[in-house]
C-alpha cells in the first residue's frame, strides 16, 4: 500500500474550528493590496505604515479625535465579533417537526456563539435579516459576554453547569448603562452583516431609548450610505398611561448591506389589502357604456372575483386607498366620476385604452407604464409605474397593532410569551419588502418567534418557499418572579423545561399546525430542525500538570464522551461550510454506517471500531458509493481517528481512498 497518511482533526485544526474572520480579512486585504501583508511578531500582520501611504495618509488611530460613535469597550467588542467559537450545534429531532424534511431551524443558544458558528455555512446567504433585541429598558441583561470563554458563559447564564454568575439590573444608574448594550448589540450586528448577500437588508425593532446610538452603530457597521428608512411603527396604546406625553410608537430601522444591489421593495402601502396586486386579468362580460361618444367596451376583471353586479356592471366601490391616484366607476350601465390622474388623461380613457391593449400595461409619452388594480368590491385603481410597478412602501406603519394584537395571535394558537411580542402582519409586511418569495430569512433575537410564524404564513399566502433560521437563548423562568410565574406555569402544562427559547419552540409548533389545517392544499414547510449551543465534540487539549499520565490517556480519543454520531457529523456540516438542512443519506457497508452529504460532497464513517478485516471492503463500498453520487466537487471523508485498530489500519484505508481520487481524508 502507499504510505498515505490520513489527517487528524483536533480541536486546534482549522476544519474544526468557527470561521477565522481575521485571517479571512488579511487575505482580502492581501489580495487587494499585497504590499500591505508582511511578517509581526505574531505572524502574519499588516503594516499599517503602508497602508497610510496607499490611502494618502487619511487615516486616524484611537488616540485622536474623530467623528463617530465610541465608547468604553468598543476595541473589545469589535475583538469578541473576530473570535472563533468553540462550541457546536447538537441536533434534537425529538424536539423538531418534519426534521427528515424541513428546511427551518431553530437554534437554542447564545446569539454571538451561534452567529460565529453559521459562518461558513451561511455567510453571504441571508436575504433578509429581522431582529427585536433588548430595548434596555434597566430590566435584567442576558447577554453580559465573558471575553474568556464565551461557552462557558453562556452555559452558567442558562444553568446547564454550575457557575454562579449573576445577572446584575442594566439600571441608568450604573453609569455604563449604553456602554454595556453597544458592546452587547456590536458584535452580533458585526457578524451579522457578513451572512447578508448583497442585496440582502437588515430591519431591527427599537424604541426611543437607544434609536439614536442604533442608528449610529449601523452607520458605523453597515455605512451611513446604505440607510434606507427609519419606520415609525404605531404600537396602538402601547403607552405608559403616567408619561406627560403618551408615546404610541416605536421604530424599525431598515439597513441595506448594498444600497446600489437592493431592488425597490415590492410591497404595496400597508393598508392596502395584502392580497391585492396588479395582473392581467381575464376578459369577462361585464358591459361598461361611456356615452355615445365611445363604443361598448369590455372590463377586465379576474376570474372568480367577487364584485358586485347589476345588469352585468359593476355598482360598488371600494374607500379610497391612501395610495391610489384615481379609481373609475360604473353605474347604471354608465362610468361614472372620472378622476383626472397626472398626466392630463380620464382615468375613463386610460381604462379604455388598457382594455384595447389586451390588459397589457400602456405607457404615457413620458414613458411611465400604466395599468390597474381592481379591488374586491370592483373599484378600479390607476397605477402609474416605471418597469414592473412602484413600491408603495411609507415610513409610518400603522393598522398592524401592537403588543395586544400579538399577544391575542398567540391565544388563538393556545400559545404563550411572557414579554412584548411583535404582531405577525407587521412582520409579514417586512418580509414582503424582499423581492421573490423564497431565501433564507434570519431573527437571532427570536423571543416568541413571531419571524417564523410569519414566514410559514406568507409562504401558505403565496405559495413560498421561505426559510426561517431563528436563535434564542434559553433564558431561565423563575417562578418567584411575578412577571415570570405565568410564562413559567406554562411550561409547566406543556411538559416542557423553564425557558424562554421552549416558548419559541412550542409557538412554532402550534403556528405550523394551524396554519397546515387552515391552507391543507399548501404544500409550504411548517416543521423545523432544533439544534442547541454546546462545547465542541472534539476535546480540547487540556493538560493537567499534577496527573499528566492521566490527560494523555484521555486525550487517546479525540471526541467527548457522551456525544452521538449525529452530534459529530453536524458538527462537521458546520465546520466544513455546508447547510444544516443539506441532504444526507445513511448506508451500511460492511455492518458499518456511513453517511453521504450533500450528494457525496461529505463522506463519513464514525463507527466507535473498524477491524484490520473490515478496512479493504469498507473503502471499496465508500469508493463504489462515490461513483454513483458523482458529487461536482471535491470530497472529504472522515472517520473516527480511535476506530482503528492500528496505524497501519488507518493507513491502508487512507491509500486505498486516495488511489481512487478521495484525495481529503481526516479522522477525529
Amino acid at each position: 500500500m502507499m504510505d498515505k497518511t490520513m489527517e487528524k482533526l483536533t480541536a486546534a485544526s482549522p476544519e474544526a474550528q468557527s470561521a477565522d474572520l481575521v485571517a479571512g480579512n488579511i487575505e482580502q486585504l492581501k489580495a487587494l493590496f499585497p504590499e500591505l501583508i508582511t511578517e509581526g511578531a505574531n505572524g502574519v500582520a499588516v503594516n499599517v505604515d503602508v497602508l497610510k501611504a496607499l490611502v494618502g495618509d487619511a487615516s486616524v488611530t484611537d488616540a485622536e479625535e474623530k467623528y463617530g460613535l465610541n465608547w468604553h469597550g468598543k476595541r473589545r467588542a469589535r475583538q469578541l465579533a473576530l473570535t472563533p467559537s468553540t462550541g457546536t450545534l447538537r441536533p434534537c429531532p425529538e424536539e423538531s417537526v418534519d426534521w427528515d424534511t424541513t428546511q427551518n431551524l431553530m437554534i437554542e443558544g447564545d446569539n454571538l456563539e451561534v452567529l460565529k458558528l453559521l459562518q461558513k455555512s451561511y455567510a453571504g446567504k441571508v436575504k433578509l435579516i429581522y431582529i427585536d433585541p433588548p430595548y434596555n429598558t434597566g430590566k435584567d441583561f442576558v447577554y453580559p459576554d465573558n471575553f474568556q470563554d464565551n461557552i462557558k458563559n453562556y452555559l452558567e447564564l442558562t444553568g446547564q453547569i454550575e457557575g454562579g454568575q449573576k445577572i446584575s439590573s442594566n439600571t441608568e444608574a450604573n453609569g455604563r448603562f449604553h456602554t454595556d448594550w453597544l458592546n452587547m448589540m456590536y458584535p452580533r450586528l458585526k457578524l451579522a452583516r457578513n451572512l447578508l448577500r448583497e442585496d440582502g437588508v437588515i430591519f431591527c425593532s427599537i424604541d426611543d431609548i437607544e434609536a439614536s446610538r442604533l442608528r449610529a452603530l449601523f452607520d458605523d457597521i453597515f455605512g451611513e450610505e446604505n440607510f434606507v428608512a427609519q419606520f415609525s411603527w404605531r404600537t396602538d396604546g402601547n403607552f405608559d398611561n403616567q408619561a406627560k406625553i403618551k408615546i404610541c410608537h416605536e421604530y424599525i430601522l431598515l439597513y441595506a448591506k448594498s444600497l446600489e444591489s437592493f431592488p425597490h421593495p415590492p410591497v404595496m402601502d400597508p393598508s392596502t389589502p395584502a392580497d391585492s396586486k396588479l395582473f392581467r386579468p381575464e376578459i369577462r362580460n361585464t358591459i361598461v357604456k361611456n356615452g355615445s361618444k365611445n363604443p361598448v367596451s369590455k372590463i377586465a376583471l379576474p376570474k372568480g372575483f367577487p364584485a358586485d353586479f347589476e345588469n352585468g356592471c359593476i355598482t360598488s366601490r371600494v374607500a379610497p386607498w391612501p395610495s391610489y391616484i384615481g379609481d373609475a366607476l360604473v353605474e347604471n350601465g354608465r362610468l361614472v366620476n372620472p378622476v383626472i390622474v397626472e398626466s392630463g388623461w380620464s382615468s375613463k380613457d386610460l381604462v379604455l385604452e388598457f382594455i384595447k391593449n389586451d390588459c397589457v400595461p400602456i405607457e404615457d409619452s413620458k414613458g411611465q407604464e400604466t395599468s390597474f388594480v381592481i379591488s374586491r368590491s370592483g373599484a378600479i385603481e390607476v397605477v402609474k409605474r416605471r418597469s414592473d410597478y412602484q413600491s408603495h412602501v411609507i415610513s409610518v406603519l400603522n393598522g398592524f397593532g401592537g403588543t395586544q394584537k400579538a399577544t391575542a395571535q398567540l391565544n388563538e394558537i393556545g400559545a404563550f410569551f411572557n414579554g412584548y411580542p411583535k404582531p405577525v402582519d407587521l412582520i409579514r409586511y417586512v418580509i414582503q419588502m424582499a423581492h421573490g418569495n423564497d431565501g433564507i430569512f434570519l431573527d437571532f433575537f427570536a423571543g416568541s418567534g413571531p419571524c417564523g410564524h410569519a414566514v410559514m404564513e406568507q409562504n401558505a399566502k403565496d405559495a413560498g418557499s421561505r426559510r426561517y433560521v431563528l436563535a434564542q437563548i434559553p433564558e431561565s423562568l423563575d417562578p418567584s418572579i411575578e412577571s415570570q410565574r405565568a410564562a413559567t406555569e406554562y411550561c409547566d402544562k406543556i411538559g416542557r423545561p423553564r425557558t424562554i427559547a421552549e416558548l419559541t419552540k412550542e409557538r412554532l409548533r402550534r403556528a405550523g399546525a394551524k396554519i397546515k389545517a387552515d391552507n391543507p392544499s399548501s404544500q409550504g414547510d411548517t416543521g423545523f430542525r432544533v439544534f442547541k449551543l454546546d462545547t465542541s465534540n472534539i476535546r480540547a487539549w487540556n493538560p493537567k500538570p499534577d496527573d499528566l499520565e492521566a490527560t494523555l490517556f484521555d486525550h487517546q480519543d479525540h471526541l467527548l464522551e457522551g456525544r452521538s454520531e449525529a452530534d459529530v457529523l453536524y458538527e462537521l456540516l458546520l465546520k466544513l461550510g455546508l447547510d444544516l438542512c443539506v441532504p444526507i443519506e445513511k448506508r451500511s457497508i460492511e455492518g458499518l454506517d456511513v453517511d453521504a452529504v450533500g450528494g457525496g460532497v461529505l463522506l463519513a464513517c464514525l463507527a466507535e471500531k473498524i477491524t484490520r478485516e473490515q478496512v479493504e471492503p469498507l473503502a471499496q463500498g465508500i469508493i463504489g458509493w462515490h461513483k454513483e453520487l458523482a458529487p461536482a466537487g471535491d470530497t472529504t471523508c472522515v472517520f473516527r481517528d480511535s476506530a482503528f485498530a492500528d496505524d497501519v489500519a488507518k493507513t491502508n484505508l487512507a491509500a486505498i481512498l486516495e488511489q481512487h481520487g478521495i484525495q481529503n481524508v481526516r479522522s477525529l
